[in-house]
């Protein structure tokens, strides 16, 4: 069972911690969680094309608000060919650069905010969290993704908590694509838009062989009459400057283990 007071124990423990936070719920609650008791810890955050600036900007408010010692990066996994070519491991290089570039900026004992839950994926990052000797604290003091929710509503960050999973903006290109810079932008454009506009929880702009396709939820989906998807898709076509599909959102939906 998740303990907070386990959690906190665990924090103390670690020498000179530094967190790679995301701009998720939660690497921004293992953040908070530290910093509030107290443990003097780096946050450091990677801008990139992959990086959704709704993320970068979360993080630099809630690192003002809070008074966190952040640290802004640039992980340089755009420079590396093995992530560009976008294969099924492309995690494995992203964290690869990420973690490394993180321990020449900041040194210390890198942590990361992966939960329980991750482990019932296949998540090539953690071979290289491994490699790099990256901690997960949560993991460690047996929390899943609900008692992180819990944690950070607990501390009176209720936007936080309810936050939304998000991975990076590569997740959403099929997986043999080549990560490209401008795809990632429009990407961007098409969900945080929309996300705006329409207020939807659950969106997905995913690039794939085909084409763009607007993924949202199937509930949300089945509701809308057939003129109103037209202008959906529409809305996303205008922003993403391409013609873009609409689907129901399936998890994982780009990413093809298969591929090479």
């Amino acid at each position: 069972m998740a303990d907070p007071r386990t959690l906190a124990e665990i924090l103390r423990s670690i020498t000179t911690p530094a967190i790679a936070v995301s701009g998720g719920v939660d690497s921004m609650t293992l953040a908070a969680v530290t910093h509030r008791h107290g443990i003097a810890c780096t946050m450091v955050h990677a801008v990139s094309p992959a990086v959704p600036a709704e993320a970068t900007t979360r993080v630099k408010t809630l690192a003002e608000a809070e008074g966190w010692d952040l640290k802004i990066i640039d992980a340089r996994e755009f420079a590396d060919p093995d992530y560009i070519a976008n294969p099924a491991n492309r995690c494995f290089f992203c964290k690869t650069n990420l973690y490394g570039t993180m321990a020449q900026a900041v040194g210390g004992t890198l942590l990361s905010g992966t939960n329980l839950d991750d482990l019932d994926d296949w998540r090539p990052g953690l071979e290289a969290a491994r490699q790099h000797g990256v901690r997960h604290p949560f993991v460690e003091a047996s929390f899943a993704k609900q008692d992180v929710r819990a944690l950070a509503s607990g501390m009176g960050l209720q936007a936080l908590s309810e936050l939304p999973a998000s991975p990076c903006l590569s997740s959403r290109v099929e997986t043999g694509i080549t990560i490209d810079p401008a795809t990632l932008q429009r990407i961007d454009r098409v969900e945080s838009e929309l996300r705006r506009r329409h207020g939807y929880h659950t969106l997905r702009c995913r690039k794939r062989a085909g084409g763009f396709v607007l993924e949202i939820d199937p509930d949300r989906l089945d509701s809308l009459t057939a003129s109103q998807r037209l202008e959906l898709a529409a809305e996303a076509s205008v922003l993403a400057d391409e013609t873009v599909q609409l689907a129901a959102y399936k998890r994982g939906s780009a990413f093809l283990r298969g591929a090479k």
